[in-house]
């Protein structure tokens, strides 16, 4: 069985993936679909961002993380001790250390979702905010900001762009992962006329699964879920199902 996954590796010898390869005998390539390229701090002045004019930034990924603290150094801003932090997640929030003193700093923390941080910035609506982003933002984060009424602006500070995949004009693998909307929509960029004929799409989240939906896939393999937290674990089910049904 050949699995292609839409990513790069992660985890290093410790990727879950490779334990798969190993226990499994199944084949498992990497190929990013996917390339963020960063913002020049020339560009991000033309959007009117002035780093000192915000008191809290909200960050929504870890990459939203790595380029804010890039363009603070490329703009020469040193950031305040003072500043304060609003993380999505806990695993955002984890990945400051790389950059702050995270006990020394004021970091308050969702759960999984946007809308699980909007009673942190209630509790400040009087600080301004700045979000760090790509030039690819669910709609949904800006207007919910804006129905609170407070200064927040977006600062666009990478993009995302598609991969040349031309190398995979003859795709020939048993399931497609994809954890993302981009990688979906770089398959077709790459291949217009693609058919999915018997290959498995393996999809991770419920956005990557309604783009591959609207883009005319089935989807075989759907993480995650309460038994399937993770897409590894999902597909070491599916190839346990398959030897049992070929047996």
């Amino acid at each position: 069985m050949k699995i292609l996954i839409s990513q790069p590796i992660k985890g290093g010898s410790n990727s879950p993936y490779l334990k798969l390869c190993k226990n499994k005998n199944v084949k498992i390539d990497f190929r990013s679909f996917i390339e963020v390229k960063d913002v020049p701090s020339s560009e991000v002045r033309k959007q009117k961002i002035n780093l000192s004019d915000f008191t809290v930034i909200l960050f929504i990924s870890k990459k939203s993380v790595d380029h804010y603290f890039r363009i603070a150094k490329s703009m020469r801003f040193k950031v305040p001790t003072s500043m304060k932090y609003i993380c999505q997640t806990n695993r955002i929030a984890y990945y400051l250390q790389k950059y702050i003193v995270y006990r020394k700093r004021k970091i308050h923390v969702g759960n999984k979702f946007f809308e699980d941080i909007l009673p942190h910035i209630k509790k400040n609506e009087k600080e301004k905010f700045l979000l760090p982003s790509s030039d690819i933002l669910k709609p949904e984060i800006p207007n919910m900001l804006n129905k609170l009424k407070i200064f927040w602006k977006r600062a666009i500070l990478y993009k995302t762009t598609f991969s040349d995949l031309s190398d995979l004009r003859y795709i020939d693998y048993d399931i497609l992962v994809f954890f993302s909307p981009s990688e979906i929509k770089s398959l077709f960029e790459n291949f217009p006329k693609f058919d999915q004929n018997k290959m498995k799409i393996a999809t991770f989240g419920e956005n990557t699964l309604d783009a591959a939906s609207k883009a005319g896939l089935k989807i075989d393999i759907k993480v995650p879920t309460p038994e399937f937290p993770s897409m590894a674990m999902a597909l070491e089910k599916y190839i346990n199902n398959k030897k049992t049904n070929m047996i």
